[in-house]
């Protein structure tokens, strides 16, 4: 297919994206940037959550772990992923029955006011600096997974730089969120997500074709290559089911109810009842597609041995043999090298692209209203708490003015450090990228996971100045030195529950440098 068709392709969506931008956009102010006005449609949250949950990690990175990876640090292989989104499943209902109710009746703009709230302003920054880097290193390791296939597949061949090609598409980014936030997020999420599920069905639906099989057919053939194994029954493993399940239910309560990007866009809905249908709702779809998406990656790698031997690289071997194959570069390399039609290179394309943009968009928009919300202490209602105004009436327009200003340089600069972050993961060039975002989680969640568990479960008082700092600072050090000793010296590896590790390594310094207090729990147990 013609390169030139494809970037016009990827230009029409960005120009529908604009449209959707300018027209949500409209009579926008600080409020809507930062939570959409508090009148998102829940049922539009819940759909639009699935793109930016599963963005190009789920669609490029996820169906290329079917495949058995022989070296790396992750040995995964077949359907063990699965486990890790049933984790995922029970920590939805963690974040809908604790953290959602308790985000409503303290009527926050940011979660981490709960923080400020619940200990003292240091708290409340050091939370809110943790999700800033989190996010900013998640969002940029996804959104460097899907500019590279485009770079490889796609711009290479035409004499762009990478540089240029991750430049260009933070600054489509940059352009359809600049005025309106999550108020027009909410309905480009919902957009991008439905051209995404569109891509997986057709490619899904194509190969079976193609290969003359039925469903029932092609899950037999995937059993009978070891491909549909779900769980990996040996415990030093990195993948052990029971260490895989455990670690994606803390990832989800850290990752999603700990996280201001998944939170804004939940308590942008109007009230606590709608915002947990969200988050059920949105659970129970992303167990069907996260299936399918696995499914479509014992389909790719079928067809990649009925193909032969289209790309070869030997860290990835497939179970039964036939040609090598490298796992995140398995679907675009079937797709943009001549082995599907064009109409499906077209679906490929607008799905990849419809992963691309929930990866930044969501991110870039969340940490902005983070920083100023938290660091910067913008105030997105300017009233006391009895109703009178913080400022006289006629000088809210201009204070309102000044803050959109601010805002928008915050935008602008947190864009900038998105493009260095992208181009740092382009050096390191990380073949198992969604494995790898899980690992760096387990280091920067961990001190929110144990910061949000010790305020909620216990009713004692921090008083001295940079204990919290210290601790947090302190957790992840000791986290990292405790997996590097018992992987260099035991046989047991540490996986996802990582995180796990670093909350209570957390939860039990914040125990040692507080005292007892008079403090009471912001949310009833």
């Amino acid at each position: 297919m013609s390169s030139t068709l494809i970037l016009i392709i990827i230009l029409a969506y960005f120009v529908l994206l604009l449209g959707v931008a300018f027209y949500t956009s409209r009579n926008s102010n600080n409020d809507s940037f930062f939570i959409g006005n508090r009148s998102s449609n829940w049922m539009l949250v819940a759909f639009g959550m699935i793109g930016t949950s599963l963005s190009g990690v789920t669609f490029i990175s996820v169906p290329g772990t079917v495949g058995k990876m022989t070296t790396g640090a992750y040995p995964y292989g077949a359907f063990e992923y699965y486990m890790l989104v049933v984790g995922f499943f029970i920590g939805y209902f963690v974040v809908a029955g604790i953290l959602l109710p308790l985000y409503y009746r303290m009527n926050l703009t940011s979660i981490y006011t709960y923080l400020g709230k619940r200990f003292n302003t240091e708290a409340h920054k050091i939370g809110s600096i943790f999700f800033i880097i989190s996010r900013g290193i998640g969002a940029t390791a996804r959104l460097y997974l899907v500019v590279n296939v485009l770079q490889i597949f796609l711009l290479e061949q035409m004499g762009v730089p990478f540089w240029v090609t991750a430049a260009v598409l933070l600054l489509m980014v940059l352009l359809y969120t600049f005025e309106g936030g999550v108020k027009t997020i909410v309905i480009t999420d919902t957009l991008q997500t439905s051209f995404m599920i569109l891509s997986l069905v057709a490619c899904i639906g194509f190969i079976l074709s193609k290969m003359d099989l039925s469903m029932g057919q092609a899950f037999s053939q995937l059993a009978d290559r070891d491909y549909t194994r779900v769980l990996n029954l040996n415990p030093n493993s990195k993948t052990f089911f029971l260490k895989t399940i455990l670690g994606g239910m803390f990832i989800t309560i850290a990752m999603t109810g700990l996280d201001q990007e998944m939170m804004q866009k939940n308590i942008s809905v109007n009230n606590v009842k709608n915002a947990k249908k969200n988050m059920i709702t949105f659970s129970f779809t992303l167990l069907v597609v996260n299936l399918a998406f696995l499914f479509l990656g014992g389909l790719l790698y079928l067809y990649a041995q009925k193909e032969g031997g289209f790309y070869t690289d030997p860290g990835f071997v497939l179970a039964e043999g036939g040609p090598n194959v490298m796992g995140d570069d398995l679907f675009p390399a079937l797709s943009l090298q001549g082995h599907f039609p064009g109409i499906i290179t077209i679906i490929f394309v607008i799905g990849l692209i419809s992963a691309l943009f929930p990866s930044a968009d969501g991110a870039l928009t969340a940490v902005t209203s983070s920083f100023c919300v938290d660091i910067l202490n913008f105030k997105t209602q300017a009233h006391h708490k009895d109703g009178t105004a913080l400022i006289p009436e006629k000088d809210q327009a201009q204070e309102e003015k000044r803050k959109k200003k601010i805002r928008m340089g915050v935008h602008l600069t947190f864009t900038v450090l998105f493009f260095i972050l992208i181009m740092i993961f382009k050096a390191i060039n990380n073949k198992g990228i969604v494995y790898l975002i899980m690992e760096v989680a387990g280091y920067t969640y961990g001190p929110l996971l144990g910061l949000f568990a010790f305020g909620i479960f216990t009713k004692r008082a921090i008083a001295q100045r940079y204990s919290i700092l210290a601790v947090t600072l302190l957790a992840p050090v000791l986290t990292y030195l405790i997996n590097h000793l018992i992987s260099t010296y035991t046989v047991y590896q540490f996986g996802v529950e990582l995180i796990i590790l670093n909350g209570l390594i957390t939860f039990l310094g914040l125990y040692a440098v507080s005292r007892k207090g008079n403090y009471q729990t912001a949310v009833s147990l």
